[in-house]
């Protein structure tokens, strides 16, 4: 003979359980009278037939066909609403959980329009917390019959709305610089959260918080860049020259470390003769005729360094500030001569 349940309750703290089904599998043999106990953190919804007939929120219950009404049609009157019936109750936990993770797995793709390349790569991550709103909602569009449904088994759909609406803040978000970007994480978190709370509502559940803990410039940005045909070889070559040439300058050893970054057979001459080429519009004839001279202004901004050099305003600034490129500052600006772009350049 079937057992009976007569006491329907889930007395667990549900720490990273969402949802508990009772029993786990199959259906229960309840009746008129049996009592189903929510803890304040719970909700319990009955269910028949994968229909929801009602829902309990905290304290003691009675199962009745005045709080349950759809039971009628049910139980028959023969046994005087004695005979057991067949359904299953589902404890919602309703606390907020809180601190959960989410980070790119990839960079974004950020469109810059007038800065260096004209796109970068940032990378982030932070937490953000929900809450089940609406529990008769959750289970039907998202738990099912399953018997357990932990934290786990949702967080990748959230991540992935959290992710997509990142993405579109950051498209859609004005800034000036990277950097501007970068110091607006507040203001992209509640943007986000904002953006995202109507996903979140249509599976029941209550977006409580999204933080930003950092977003930063990816450090595989050129190589990512190239990978996501963002970067035609010829600039990417460029890149990859400007690169070495860094790392010449800070290696006392010089052309090794030099050629190795750019490849196998280019050494430090042919480097510097083809990006300067590159830079001023010409090659050895516009040189000797002087047309590369005028290319190179004998005083520059670090926004005119830059573009000799093809690297990023910023990547100079860090070169003056670590001594490796010299400079003079006039009040809050450097200059620097085209002397002293020459020697970097050499090493």
């Amino acid at each position: 003979m079937a057992r009976i349940f007569d006491v329907i309750e889930y007395a667990s703290e549900m720490a990273d359980e969402i949802v508990r089904r009772f029993p786990e599998t199959g259906a229960g043999d309840f009746r008129i009278g049996s009592q189903v106990i929510v803890r304040e953190s719970q909700r319990a919804i009955f269910a028949r037939d994968g229909r929801a007939l009602d829902v309990f929120g905290p304290g003691r219950h009675t199962i009745t066909t005045a709080n349950v009404p759809l039971l009628i049609d049910y139980i028959g009157r023969a046994f005087n609403d004695r005979s057991p019936f067949t359904a299953e109750v589902y404890f919602v936990s309703v606390r907020e959980f809180v601190d959960r993770k989410w980070g790119t797995p990839q960079p974004i793709v950020i469109m810059t329009p007038g800065m260096g390349l004209g796109v970068a790569l940032v990378q982030g991550f932070g937490t953000y917390s929900f809450q089940v709103s609406d529990p008769q909602q959750f289970v039907t569009q998202v738990v099912g019959a399953q018997g357990v449904y932990r934290t786990r088994d949702v967080e990748d759909r959230f991540r992935t709305v959290l992710l997509s609406k990142l993405q579109d803040v950051i498209t859609e978000i004005k800034f000036n610089t990277i950097p501007d970007l970068l110091s607006m994480t507040e203001e992209l978190g509640a943007a986000i959260r904002s953006k995202a709370q109507d996903d979140f509502l249509a599976l029941g559940i209550t977006l409580k918080s999204f933080y930003i803990g950092s977003l930063q410039p990816s450090e595989r940005s050129i190589e990512e860049l190239r990978s996501r045909g963002l970067l035609d070889l010829s600039t990417y070559t460029q890149l990859q020259a400007a690169d070495a040439m860094r790392d010449a300058a800070q290696n006392p050893s010089g052309g090794a470390g030099l050629t190795a970054g750019i490849g196998a057979g280019m050494g430090i001459g042919n480097v510097l003769s083809q990006t300067l080429a590159g830079q001023v519009g010409g090659g050895a004839a516009a040189q000797q005729s002087g047309a590369g001279e005028a290319a190179m202004p004998e005083v520059m901004t670090p926004a005119e360094a830059a573009k000799v050099l093809r690297v990023s305003e910023e990547d100079v600034v860090a070169a003056i500030e670590s001594g490796d490129l010299k400079a003079r500052k006039i009040g809050a600006a450097y200059r620097i001569s085209k002397s002293a772009v020459e020697d970097f350049l050499k090493g």
